[in-house]
């Protein structure tokens, strides 16, 4: 399979930008600061893929689960019983899978909002970052005088 053409291959962003001399922009800084922006949205998506993994996965256990207790249940409900045995045991049945149920979706919810949490505990971290970098610019520019 042929590679795609990218007109913009063979150009060097940096070196591109300090050829254009542009006063008071440290091009080499700016590179820094891109470079930290994208391995922290990285590693905030790494994050919400590897929660959304668990995710999946304890969801497929859950499933597993359910399957069993199903088949569990059908095999109570093989052996003939009195109406109000059968009663009983289809509303204990009915009251066990409602508050399983609620408890899954409050596991998987947990699951989900921790990883969103930690996506953006990076992301916040890095904003907060950039922000104090452009704090230290803005004030660097101020202790140097005027040409």
């Amino acid at each position: 399979m042929s590679k795609p053409f990218n007109p913009f291959a063979e150009l060097d962003f940096s070196k591109f930008m300090a050829e254009l001399k542009i006063p008071g922009v440290d091009f080499d800084q700016v590179a820094s600061s891109y470079r930290k922006n994208l391995e922290a949205m990285t590693t905030a998506s790494q994050v919400a893929v590897e929660g959304a993994q668990s995710v999946v996965k304890r969801q497929a256990e859950l499933l597993r689960e359910s399957m069993e207790e199903y088949a569990q249940l059908m095999r109570q409900y093989a052996t003939p019983a009195s109406a109000e045995e059968a009663a009983s045991k289809h509303a204990d049945a009915a009251k066990r899978t409602f508050e399983a149920t609620l408890a899954h979706m409050r596991e998987i919810s947990e699951m989900i909002a921790k990883t969103n949490q930690e996506s953006l505990e990076i992301i916040n971290k890095r904003v907060s970052e950039l922000l104090d970098e452009v704090k230290a610019l803005a004030t660097k520019k101020k202790a140097k005088p005027a040409a």
